[in-house]
This record gives structure tokens, C-alpha cells and sequence, in this order.
């Protein structure tokens, strides 16, 4: 029986950790907290983007003056605007909302009862709420967007204020604020922006509690050597270095920062590929040079850069790293890019890639593996797990889904022996259905070993031979028996006690599991095993389990 794992230290940390780049903060005197809104980004890069189906960053955290504690996290579906702490009650008013980028304006009114953590959205129908204020015990304040934009172009500096009143708001209850009670004419409304002042106030906290606050958002790789030592790729760092003390070697930094890590075979060296997004400078659509570097481990030194024409993915196996190629909007096929430690050279055509139906990551690979649509004119449908050989050549192996009439997006893997275990989803016009993620482990002959179904996306899964380890976008971590595909156990992560979610792992030399977080911080944990888990693990073919993973009916804790 294999145990759920125990955090030995979290690296990385810093106060202020689980609400990201913050956008909003309020101290309330009478309570000596500080409620922060903030947002930790998507969990989608360019080189992938199955894992951010039903995903929010958008969090309010609640933390105590004095040690910085966070008492309560809750997540929030959209952005925060407003937040308002009730003059007498242990209660905190929270507007949320955002335009959908089409027609209409949504969001919340969430009602925080700071003595519980429970959350309650009070109005009856989505409204952005732009602004929240307490008029006094009973009465409250809010300006709202307006519904939509149809025919409207003054929507977006527009509002409405209204008061409503309730003799107790303690007792207020999911959607009883009617749209009869914020009925109210349209005024100009400012919408400013107050992460300048919440940076100030989070720092201006920090060093009175004799502590230092920056934002760490979003650790996408991370790697364990043979000699303890740690390393990572996250928002801002190319990548960086931690000592098996917990002190941080060396970091190096990068405008938008590392999304992989392959270590050479020897260990000295690691290769790293900084994300590249487009951005509109001067009326054009632009993306800066692309950067592949090799770093020193034991240094930090960029011992190499690569700058390829278009911006790639690495493809790590058998100790070779492939470059595949993104740009390739236009083209119906692009040639992969091989290379040792000179410069690429032209390798075999694969179909376009698109970060839904192409991200396959395969851990512990005897060597690179692709997903290759064999369609050129349509190379997201009737894809093929291929396998390069090691004269350059692509074989293919079997057809990515191994159900008749689904379509399956890519995601993270592993090999693990003669088979790969692979995460993944089921497309569907109405988005991510019940049970529409999976974890499948096949032979290399296309057969089912065994498949684990999921409502929730997987961000990341390793193993140590005897369990499949995998993070799913909900926050919860789950062991899977390697043999069977059975649950060995479910754990939600936390960090002293606040949720959190992870978006990378790796299992070390060690046996440890390191685990890098969407909040920037890397778990180092210690995964307990009995003897009997020592042992060869069991080979059942053709199990099937299927799990709901956490949160409320939206996937949505709070």
C-alpha cells in the first residue's frame, strides 16, 4: 500500500503566495485582516492547452495582519473588482465580473462569512459588479456594468448604482437579489486600476512583518538530479536552482519565462525553452525571437542559445531532444528539428501542431514521442502516437484514441516499461463533459491496459514504477496503481493549509515527489510505501475506474 505524500518544504514560498498577481487589496482595522483579490493566470501555453478546461485563477484571499496567515482562500470565476468589509459583521463583499469579450457583462456578488469560509453568491442573475460599499449595517452600495453591449458603445464606461438593503446580512442566501432591486439608470462610471496600490499595501505588509513580497506565478517544469538538487521553469525564470539546503543556487531570468526542462544524459546540463506570446506593437501582430538555452546545472551559466525561425516545443527521449516546430498556421506539414548540442538540422515532416490536439509530453522515454495527425489538410483528426527511431525516422505506433467515435486531445505522459500511460480529454461541442478526462495506460501495440476516467483535466502525471502519479487542474493529486489503474489514494494539496493546485511533477532519484504549483511555489514531498508496495506491481488488463474529482457542480471550490 502506497501512502499519500508528506510535504518536507515548500521552496519558493513568500507571504501573499496564493492570490498571484494581485489586483485589489483592503485592510479592515477592526479585524486585523487584509482581504487581496488576485489572479494566478491560465494553466495554457503555446505548447499546450488541454489542461485549462474549467479552470479559474481568479482568487480572494482574506490574511491576518499579524503572521500573514491566510485564513480563507476562495476561487472566483471571474476577475475581482471590488471588495468591501462590513462595518460590524465578520463579512466580506467581494464584486467580481468581466465582458465576455462578445455581449455580455457577468459576474458575482460573493458574500464571505470570515467566522466560516462560507461563500455565498447572492445575486439572481450574473451582473459585473464593478463597485461594492457599505452604507451602513444594513445597506449596501453597488455599481454594476451594464447587462450587455448590444447596441451600446458607451457600455464599457457605463454604470448603474443602487442600495439594497437587508436587516441581516448574515442570513442572506444564494441568489435572492432580485434584478428588480438593482434596477437603476445608467451613468459614466471610472474604472480604475488598483494593482499599483495593492502591490504597495502586499509589500508595504511583508516588511512589517520583517518579510520581502514579489510575485512567483506558475512553476511549468520541474526536475530532480541524481545529487538533490532541484530545478524549475516558471513565470519570469528561464530556470533556476535549488540546493538540497533549500537555498536558491542561481535563477535565471526571461521576460515571459521557462516552460520545459530536458537534462542531458550526463546531468550537467539542462535545456530550456522560454514561452514567446504574440503582442501588438505599433498596430502589428509581433512575437519575440524565439530562445532555446542550455544551462549549466551546477553554475547557472547559459552555456548556448538557439533562436530557431519559429517558435518550438522540446520533444525529450533516449537522452536526444527534437524541436517541433509551432508556426505553422499556414502550412499543412512542418519538419521537426534535430539536435545534440549543434545547430538543428532539418528532421522528418509531421502535421501542424495545435496546443489542444498535439501536446504529448512523454516522461522517461526510451525515446521521442509525437502525435501526428494524418491528415495533412485537417491534422487534428485520426491521430497517431508515432515513435522516432534512432535513424530519424517516424514510426507509427497506434491511433491516439482507442474509442470508436471520440475525439481525444492530447496531454502529459510516461513510459513505463513496454507502454505508455497518457492523460488526456474527450472534445465535445458543450465543453469538458462528466467523465470526458482520462488516464489510459497501453501497450506500444495500441491494446488497454487499463483506463481511469475523470471530469477534471490532468496537468501533470510521473511515476515511480509502482503508482502513476497525477495533478489534476481541481487541486486534488491522485496515485494510481500502476499494474491496475487502481485508486491507491486521492489527496487535496494544501500549503498550510490553503488550497492550492499543481501544475507539474516529477518523481526524483530520491523516490521523492516534487510538485511545482500554479502559485510559483515547488513542493519537495516524501512519498510512503510499505513493503508490500515494493515489490513488482500487478499487470491487470482492461480495468476501467471513473472518479468525480472534488469541487461544486461548476468545478469550482470556495
Amino acid at each position: 500500500m502506497t501512502l499519500a505524500p508528506t510535504v518536507r518544504r515548500v521552496l519558493g514560498d513568500g507571504p501573499f503566495a496564493e492570490i498571484g498577481e494581485p489586483a485589489l487589496a483592503v485592510a479592515d482595522e477592526r479585524s486585523r485582516t487584509v482581504a487581496v483579490g488576485g489572479d494566478l493566470g491560465h494553466i495554457q501555453w503555446s505548447g499546450s492547452g488541454t489542461a485549462d478546461s474549467r479552470w479559474t485563477g481568479h482568487r480572494i484571499g482574506v490574511y491576518e495582519r499579524n503572521g500573514l496567515r491566510c485564513r480563507h482562500l476562495v476561487r472566483s470565476r471571474y476577475p475581482v473588482r471590488s471588495l468591501a468589509f462590513h462595518p460590524a459583521r465578520p463579512l466580506l463583499a467581494v464584486g467580481t465580473g468581466d465582458y465576455d469579450g462578445g455581449y455580455l457583462f457577468e459576474g458575482e456578488l460573493l458574500l464571505i462569512h470570515l467566522d466560516s469560509g462560507d461563500v455565498v453568491s447572492a445575486l439572481q442573475y450574473p451582473r459585473e459588479v464593478l463597485g461594492v460599499e457599505w452604507c451602513s449595517e444594513t445597506a449596501f452600495r453597488l455599481v454594476l456594468a451594464p447587462c450587455d453591449g448590444w447596441e451600446n458603445p458607451q457600455a464599457h464606461e457605463q454604470g448603474h448604482a443602487a442600495v439594497v438593503a437587508r436587516p441581516d446580512w448574515g442570513s442572506v442566501g444564494q441568489g435572492v437579489i432580485s434584478a428588480e432591486e438593482l434596477a437603476a439608470p445608467a451613468e459614466p462610471v471610472r474604472r480604475p486600476d488598483h494593482s499599483a496600490e495593492a502591490r504597495r499595501i502586499l509589500a508595504g505588509l511583508a516588511a512589517s512583518a520583517g518579510r520581502q513580497w514579489s510575485v512567483r506565478r506558475r512553476v511549468w517544469a520541474v526536475e530532480g538530479t541524481e545529487d538533490g538538487v532541484v530545478l524549475a521553469a516558471l513565470d519570469g525564470v528561464l530556470a533556476e536552482s535549488w540546493l538540497p539546503s533549500g537555498d536558491l543556487r542561481w535563477a535565471v531570468e526571461d521576460g515571459e519565462g521557462g516552460r520545459q526542462l530536458a537534462l542531458s544524459s550526463d546531468g550537467t546540463s539542462v535545456w530550456t525553452n522560454a514561452e514567446r506570446r504574440f503582442r501588438h506593437e505599433g498596430g502589428h501582430r509581433e512575437r519575440s525571437a524565439s530562445r532555446l538555452a542550455r544551462i549549466a546545472v551546477d553554475t547557472g551559466q547559459v552555456l548556448e542559445t538557439l533562436s530557431p525561425d519559429v517558435f518550438t516545443v522540446l520533444v525529450a527521449g533516449d537522452h536526444r531532444t527534437i524541436l517541433r516546430p509551432l508556426d505553422g498556421r499556414r502550412r499543412r506539414t512542418e519538419r521537426l528539428l534535430m539536435f545534440d548540442l549543434d545547430v538543428p538540422v532539418a528532421g522528418p515532416e509531421v502535421s501542424r501542431f495545435d496546443l489542444f490536439n498535439h501536446p504529448f509530453a512523454v516522461r522517461r522515454g526510451s525515446r521521442p514521442y509525437i502525435l501526428d495527425g494524418s491528415d495533412p489538410e485537417e491534422p487534428h483528426r485520426d491521430k497517431w502516437v508515432t515513435a522516432m527511431d534512432a535513424d530519424g525516422t517516424l514510426r507509427r505506433l497506434f491511433p491516439h484514441s482507442w474509442v470508436p467515435g471520440e475525439h481525444h486531445f492530447g496531454g502529459p505522459g510516461v513510459e513505463l516499461g513496454q507502454s505508455l500511460v497518457y492523460a488526456g480529454t474527450v472534445h465535445h461541442g458543450q465543453g469538458l463533459q462528466p467523465g470526458g478526462a482520462y488516464v489510459v495506460r497501453r501497450s506500444l501495440n495500441g491494446s488497454v491496459q487499463w483506463q481511469y476516467r475523470t471530469d477534471r483535466p490532468a496537468t501533470a502525471l510521473d511515476t515511480d514504477g509502482h503508482c502513476v502519479y497525477v495533478a489534476y487542474n481541481s487541486g486534488v493529486l491522485t496515485a494510481l496503481d500502476a499494474g491496475d489503474g487502481s485508486v491507491r489514494w486521492h489527496t487535496e494539496l494544501k500549503v498550510d493549509g490553503a488550497p492550492t493546485t499543481a501544475l507539474s511533477l516529477a518523481v526524483t532519484p530520491q523516490g521523492h515527489l516534487l510538485i511545482g504549483t500554479v502559485d510559483g511555489r515547488i513542493l519537495d514531498a516524501r512519498l510512503g510505501r510499505d513493503s508490500e508496495s515494493q515489490a513488482s506491481f500487478l499487470r491487470s488488463p482492461h480495468v476501467e475506474h471513473r472518479t468525480s474529482e472534488g469541487g461544486d457542480e461548476d468545478g469550482l471550490w470556495r
